[in-house]
């Protein structure tokens, strides 16, 4: 193993260390990190959409072994994100032959989300909490407006996640909160883990079929990511989360504001 490929793999025992102790989103920290390693943003973007799928296949087998997932919120999600992957990714192929134009998009969204994923982590307790003060027994919406709000989510998240990979998994999680307040936590992250499993595949095969992927690399991060996840899932709960959180929402910050401008 080269040097390159000895950092690659200790990239991925990192990430996969911090998404196994806090459940943050792998692709909010994979993603940058890439773009540091000097991949270009494109290629960024669609090898961690796989890695992302792969990873979290691992987490759907163990949720829904536990009955941690509510299929038909699950369903109405991907009724809204995976029509907006392939209408992303339709628009990213007419920029295939402006790559500089493709990568400078790509690097702006990915700032902009990184924004907003670092809000979602610092006032996560506070929007949960608000949520939950207006329900009072009962859910803010209901049956077909429901519905439609949960399409609605699934179709900005398609977006988020098939231009930058990053989206599905803080902010998607606070939004199914959100809509779902009485539903309980492991259900919720369940459900939005097996949502992102068919959104990160489609969208990586996607990227894939672009010429926006590196093989090799995928290879590297998912041998250090896999024992990562072990060990950090070991590890939850024994930092705590008031001081994991902010330094996560931080850097997370730092890193989106310098890329969106």
């Amino acid at each position: 193993m080269d040097v390159g490929g000895f950092g690659f793999t200790v990239a991925g025992l990192v990430v996969g260390f911090i998404v196994g102790m806090t459940g943050v989103g792998g692709g909010s920290l994979m993603t940058p990190i890439l773009l540091w390693f000097g991949i270009n943003p494109a290629t960024a973007v669609g090898t961690d959409l796989l890695y992302a799928a792969v990873t979290k296949a691992g987490g759907v087998y163990v949720h829904k072994k536990n009955d941690n997932i509510d299929w038909k919120i699950t369903g109405w999600l991907t009724l809204g994100s995976v029509p907006a992957v392939l209408l992303t990714l339709w628009f990213l192929g007419n920029l295939g032959h402006k790559p500089e134009a493709l990568n400078a998009i790509i690097k702006q969204a990915l700032g902009f989300v990184l924004l907003l994923t670092a809000l979602a982590i610092l006032f996560k307790n506070r929007l949960l909490a608000f949520s939950h003060s207006r329900v009072e027994g009962h859910s803010l919406f209901k049956g077909s407006s429901l519905n439609v709000l949960t399409v609605v989510t699934g179709l900005i998240l398609g977006t988020m996640v098939a231009l930058t990979s990053i989206g599905a998994g803080a902010l998607g999680t606070v939004a199914l909160f959100i809509l779902y307040p009485l539903l309980p936590t492991r259900r919720l992250v369940g459900t939005e883990i097996a949502h992102a499993v068919p959104l990160t595949l489609v969208a990586g095969i996607g990227h894939a079929s672009m010429g926006n992927m590196n093989w090799e690399l995928l290879g590297f991060l998912l041998m250090g990511s896999l024992p990562g996840i072990y060990l950090g899932s070991h590890m939850a709960g024994r930092v705590p989360d008031g001081l994991l959180r902010p330094f996560l929402a931080v850097m997370l910050g730092v890193i989106g504001f310098k890329l969106a401008f």
